[in-house]
């Protein structure tokens, strides 16, 4: 579906001053309108410290970072898209790469492939911060670039490690930099992460995720096949207010679920699984199922 239509669906949203959460904390209190985010919070930081337990406590449960791991000595997990990279730079695979990438793959094919963005790379609270301040500022407009940026720059990335024989992205991931800066100092990955947020903050709301970054799409590829869902089950309960089209990272995939006469479920690869609308919605308009769930509850 275009920008236009969902610009069309969703009521005229930046003229709206008031928090897009208010409603929701006065029908299901502070914890219950922030009960999702909370719990992708904790899943952020309790992932970021299983991996700098080691190098600062010495308790070595998982050896790695979000690239490739071990974890308990037994099980593997490697990033497929650093695999395919990998690949392309000529380099071969070895079977625990191979096995912990297959790992991942199926994971994410039942989790939601962007759940990645939402509950595991720790980028997305600084992006999200840039959201939030966004809207405390009333900073309403931006420039925000073609979505299809992102699975250009996805080509791109393994273009380039086809060309140079190196992983040729990983040296300015800001994930893989965020995770060796607080190792061993930030140094470069301040300009890095500081170009992130502000570029969010102040150029495209919402831009790095949903339109630049490669790691995003190659997740949202993984997404559009996995069987955790949102669906907009009581879509009858609507009232218009626009509270999900505010908080939700990819507002567009809100409008066919929720407007449409069709399928309740969000389909798209886009989404993120981050339960925001969920939190926002005053009148529990939307929750998780399954994608073959196609129940839509009468008015």
């Amino acid at each position: 579906m275009s920008s236009r239509v969902a610009r069309a669906a969703a009521p005229a949203v930046a003229a709206e001053s008031s928090s897009p959460l208010a409603a929701a904390i006065e029908a299901k209190g502070v914890l219950g309108a922030h009960r999702w985010l909370i719990a992708r919070r904790w899943s952020q930081a309790g992932i970021l410290a299983l991996f700098l337990a080691g190098p600062w406590a010495g308790l070595w449960l998982v050896k790695g970072n979000l690239s490739s791991s071990l974890t308990l000595e037994v099980l593997p997990l490697t990033d497929p898209y650093l695999l395919l990279q990998s690949l392309a730079a000529g380099h071969v695979a070895g079977s625990t790469a191979a096995l912990g990438a297959l790992i991942v793959v199926a994971f994410y094919l039942l989790a939601g492939g962007r759940a990645y963005c939402a509950w595991v790379c720790p980028v997305n609270v600084l992006t999200d911060t840039a959201a939030w301040l966004r809207r405390k500022l009333g900073l309403r407009r931006g420039r925000t670039p073609p979505r299809a940026l992102r699975y250009w720059l996805l080509g791109a990335t393994l273009a380039a490690a086809f060309a140079t024989g190196t992983i040729a992205w990983e040296l300015v991931n800001p994930v893989s930099m965020l995770y060796r800066g607080i190792l061993f100092g930030l140094g470069l990955a301040w300009a890095i992460l500081g170009a992130v947020f502000l570029f969010d903050l102040l150029v495209a709301p919402r831009g790095w995720c949903s339109h630049v970054c490669p790691v995003g799409a190659f997740y949202a590829l993984l997404g559009r096949f996995a069987l955790v869902r949102v669906s907009a089950r009581r879509s009858g309960a609507c009232d218009d207010c626009a509270d999900c089209y505010r908080v939700c990272p990819e507002p567009h995939v809100i409008v066919p679920a929720l407007k449409g006469a069709a399928s309740p479920v969000i389909r798209s690869g886009d989404c993120t699984n981050c339960g925001r609308c969920i939190d926002a919605c005053s009148k529990d308009v939307f929750r998780f199922t399954i994608r073959f769930d196609q129940r839509r509850d009468p008015s």
